[in-house]
């Protein structure tokens, strides 16, 4: 049973991993492996091939310095990620987290996410990452596709940790909040936390059958949890 926690060079690297304490230690002091990805480089304006513009002269020896500069960023950018994941596992043994892995890759979050969760019970993210200064008002632009692609459940990081105490449980009586009430009952992850089981609909009778099955299922597991059934539709 591990933690799967993705760093990046954003705010939010610290709560991520504050996160991901708290979620190992409510998986029965699980072990925490690092991900930090190095996303592929937007090329910028300035270095860019100009050589079929007019009245521009791209010699070899401004393409091979180009070239060079290339190379170096590379090699800064890998060395600034190793910075990144040392500085969090010596956050994370700081913390009483016994077994710290590191992992240092190249491409796209999702592209490798399948991989490296298929061992983890919890998959935790920041909601913004290295571009929020851009749009503090907007989730992060890998956030919806993390979840999507995820198989595992996925903790959203904010920007700062404060301990969990109560949750809400948006029920729908489909198959994933059945998957997710599994998940609940069989780690124990939010066990003693106030809980509160909402479902929203017409509140007639089979939608109050799911409910009462549901809460029935979590309060047996040690769960305990409120209910409320609101009318309405859900967007």
């Amino acid at each position: 049973m591990s933690v799967l926690a993705c760093i990046d060079r954003s705010d939010f690297a610290a709560s991520v991993c504050d996160h991901a304490v708290w979620g190992a230690q409510r998986l029965d002091d699980a072990a925490i492996e690092l991900l930090h990805v190095i996303e592929r480089r937007r090329e910028p304006a300035e270095s860019r091939d100009h050589s079929g513009r007019l009245g521009v002269d791209m010699s070899e020896s401004l393409l091979q310095e180009l070239a060079e500069m290339d190379e170096q960023r590379n090699r800064l950018t890998q060395q600034a990620g190793r910075h990144l994941l040392e500085d969090a596992a010596q956050r994370l043994q700081a913390a009483g987290v016994a077994h710290v892995s590191q992992r240092l890759l190249h491409g796209e979050l999702v592209d490798h996410l399948k991989e490296h969760e298929a061992g983890a019970s919890l998959v935790v993210v920041g909601k913004q990452g290295e571009t929020a200064h851009q749009a503090k008002e907007h989730l992060g632009r890998n956030l919806e596709r993390v979840i999507r692609a995820s198989y595992r459940p996925v903790l959203i990081a904010p920007p700062k940790f404060q301990p969990i105490r109560r949750f809400v449980f948006a029920y729908d009586g489909g198959k994933s909040s059945g998957r997710a009430i599994s998940y609940l009952v069989e780690t124990g992850m939010l066990n003693g936390l106030e809980g509160h089981m909402l479902f929203v609909g017409d509140g007639n009778a089979p939608e109050r059958v799911r409910l009462a099955d549901a809460v029935r299922h979590l309060r047996g597991a040690g769960i305990q949890v409120t209910e409320e059934i609101r009318a309405g539709n859900v967007p």
